[in-house]
C-alpha cells in the first residue's frame, strides 16, 4: 500500500462520526442493506446495527449495491431486542424510529448534533411495535405526494444526509469523533498499518 493509500484511510476514519448509528430491523432484502451500507460510508457513520427476529441471520449482503461497503463498517448482527438496545443505550444518548404517527416529529426537527441512533423497519410492516415501545421516539419524513413512504434505503439516505448536513455546520467532520484507539483498531482490521504502508495494494 502507498503512503497515500494509507493516509486517505486514515483521512477517512478521522471524520466517522461515533454520535451517528443506523438500526435496521428484519430488512428481508440484503440489496436494500446494501444500499444503506453504502450511503452509511459516504456521510461517515461507521457501526451499523442489523436486528433480526422475525428472519434469519444475513450471511452476505448484495454486493453490486454495497460496492463493498461492508469491508469498511462495523456491522453488528442481532437476534435478540433487548441485547441490541441495551448495547444502543451505552452509545447513543437518543434512539428514534421512523414511525408515521401522531406523536412523530419531522426529520428537520432533530437536532443530530447529539448522540442519536435511527432504527428504519421492515419494507412491508416497518418498525415493529415492540421496537417503538423501547425508543426515544419517532420521526417522520415530510412528504407532499400521495403515497406516505419511501423505500428504505431512500429513507435512510434522505436521513442521514441531514444528520451529515447538521453535522457539518456545527463543524463536527473538522475534528475526530472516534477515539484514536478505536481508529487504530479498525486500520488493524482492515489489514492496514503503518509498516505496510509502502507496500503496493
Amino acid at each position: 500500500m502507498t503512503p497515500q493509500r494509507y493516509q486517505k484511510l486514515w483521512n477517512v476514519l478521522s471524520k466517522r462520526q461515533a454520535g451517528l448509528a443506523v438500526v435496521m430491523e428484519n430488512v428481508n432484502d440484503p440489496h436494500n442493506i446494501s444500499a444503506v451500507m453504502r450511503t452509511c460510508d459516504a456521510v461517515g457513520i461507521q457501526d451499523i446495527y442489523i436486528l433480526n427476529t422475525k428472519i434469519p441471520r444475513h450471511k452476505k449482503f448484495g454486493a453490486k449495491s454495497s460496492s463493498s461497503a461492508a469491508k469498511w463498517l462495523s456491522v453488528h448482527q442481532y437476534e435478540d431486542t433487548q441485547a441490541c438496545f441495551t448495547e444502543l443505550r451505552k452509545h447513543y444518548d437518543k434512539i428514534l424510529t421512523t414511525h408515521l404517527s401522531s406523536d412523530a416529529v419531522s426529520l428537520y426537527e432533530i437536532d443530530f448534533t447529539g448522540r442519536i441512533a435511527l432504527v428504519f423497519g421492515n419494507e412491508h410492516a416497518g418498525v415493529s411495535e415492540e421496537i417503538r415501545a423501547l425508543a426515544d421516539g419517532n420521526f417522520l419524513i415530510p412528504q407532499m405526494g400521495i403515497i406516505q413512504s419511501l423505500n428504505i434505503s431512500v429513507a435512510c439516505a434522505v436521513s442521514i444526509y441531514e444528520a451529515l448536513r447538521q453535522k457539518t455546520l456545527a463543524g463536527q467532520y473538522a475534528a475526530p469523533s472516534l477515539p484514536e484507539q478505536k481508529r487504530e483498531t479498525l486500520m488493524k482490521e482492515w489489514g492496514l498499518n503503518e509498516n505496510n504502508a509502502n507496500t503496493a495494494l
